[in-house]
């Protein structure tokens, strides 16, 4: 990975953003992808659907929500409503990483944008490096890692459409949990003691949560395991300091 602040204009951290695409991300996104092209297909979706579906959603659960939904004729008002609500998780995520655009004016003015683009990948890569380059090249790193795993997004989606029946559904279909193992390990290089914290009450709660609760057990285990996390640190950090 090329190091924070090593680009010497915003043509070089532009080429950088999009180099550090393809160590990693791409390769998951396009995986990912292509199980909800396949997943898509089989719910009876187009393919221009599906496409479209990935280019302005671009978030996994809302896509399959859109998709699900689509599929069963449902309103486009519950259609919307329910892409939002499963893509809520970036509203905080966009909170945490736009003030690094904020001393560049250029880059401020495009800043929703900027949010439309941002993926868990792109969002995690940005604060993991951006802080250390200088501001005026923050945005065309950003925008040459969301765009290039943006454009492989939308291309893995077609591929995954065509090329569903190829494998059996059960393999197309899992490729999407790809994504869920790439973040885990992500999130597992935070060093952050309420991070890590955070990952380890999810993992354990999350499968006790689902038995329980199918419908609404992940928002609850985020909530219970983020805030135990916190309550912990916070106490840990008292008593340490």
């Amino acid at each position: 990975m090329k190091p924070a602040g090593a680009f010497d204009d915003q043509r070089r951290a532009f080429r950088g953003g999009i180099a550090a695409a393809f160590r990693m991300p791409v390769w998951v996104v396009s995986a990912s992808m292509m199980g909800f092209g396949s997943l898509a297909r089989d719910s009876g979706v187009s393919f221009g659907v599906a496409v479209v579906s990935t280019a302005t959603v671009w978030g996994l659960p809302g896509q399959i929500a859109f998709v699900e939904l689509f599929a069963v004729g449902a309103p486009v008002l519950a259609i919307v409503l329910a892409s939002s609500m499963a893509n809520l998780r970036f509203l905080p995520m966009s909170i945490s990483m736009l003030p690094l655009f904020r001393a560049d004016k250029a880059a401020w003015r495009w800043r929703y944008l900027f949010a439309a683009m941002m993926s868990v990948n792109t969002w995690a890569m940005t604060l993991r490096f951006a802080p250390g380059m200088p501001e005026q090249h923050r945005a065309p790193y950003f925008i040459g890692l969301s765009a290039t795993c943006m454009t492989v997004g939308v291309l893995g989606t077609g591929l995954g459409y065509y090329l569903a029946g190829t494998f059996p559904f059960y393999i197309t279909v899992s490729l999407i949990f790809l994504n869920i193992m790439y973040f885990t390990f992500l999130f597992a290089s935070v060093r952050q003691r309420n991070c890590l914290l955070a990952l380890l009450f999810g993992a354990a709660l999350g499968p006790l949560f689902h038995l329980i609760s199918p419908e609404w057990g992940l928002p609850f285990c985020g909530v219970i395991a983020g805030t135990a996390a916190f309550l912990i640190d916070q106490r840990l950090g008292r008593r340490h300091g």
